[in-house]
């Protein structure tokens, strides 16, 4: 039975799930069609964060650009360009045992493509969730309902997988962002071109 999350709340990842390694966070959305008839094309990314929040390099950021991290850690399983169909509409697939040692979290994001150019918003997707579930017998573990009303922002962070001594925690957050993208990597310190 999967832990249904509040914004705010954390969870033990590990305590319950002794020599958890795989797990995969999937996300998913749906998209109020009457709004601007344009597609709507949601990216989700993983940020490798130390310490300070930040990410120590490009390399630390996993999303269509960049579909694994050098350590193998994490790895996106690839770009839905229109979030149709039911279920997870991207995945990233995270091993706990390759996470650099650097590395004490790992945010989610979802960013809408091109969203000033498409007029585009998050007050404009229903539906969205983060999921994590046990790569290895596909049991749900936890799930969050981002329920959250957002009306301008183009940019959302889910929540973030985070280490605590040696359990690993996730932490709903879902906080929304302007300026998408862009505005993400300048709060965790990735350089964008």
């Amino acid at each position: 039975m999967p832990v249904n999350l509040k914004k705010g709340q954390k969870v033990s990842l590990t305590k319950d799930n002794p020599g958890l390694k795989k797990v995969v966070v999937g996300l998913g959305w749906d998209v109020n069609a009457f709004d601007t008839g344009g597609d709507f094309d949601l990216d989700a990314a993983a940020f490798l964060l130390g310490d300070n929040g930040k990410a120590a390099g490009p390399e630390d950021f996993v999303f269509y650009g960049n579909l694994k991290h050098p350590s193998g850690s994490v790895q996106h399983m690839g770009d839905n360009l229109t979030g149709a169909g039911e279920g997870d509409d991207e995945q990233i697939k995270v091993d706990l045992s390759l996470v650099p040692a650097n590395v004490t979290k790992i945010a989610f994001t979802a960013t809408i493509y091109e969203a000033e150019e498409r007029r585009q918003n998050f007050g404009q997707v229903s539906n969205a969730f983060i999921r994590i579930y046990n790569e290895e017998n596909g049991e749900e573990m936890l799930r969050y309902d981002l329920g959250e009303d957002f009306s301008i922002e183009t940019a959302v962070v889910f929540g973030e997988l985070y280490k605590n001594g040696n359990e690993w925690k996730f932490n709903a957050i879902g906080s929304g962002y302007q300026g998408g993208l862009a505005a993400l990597c300048g709060n965790y310190g990735v350089d964008v071109e």
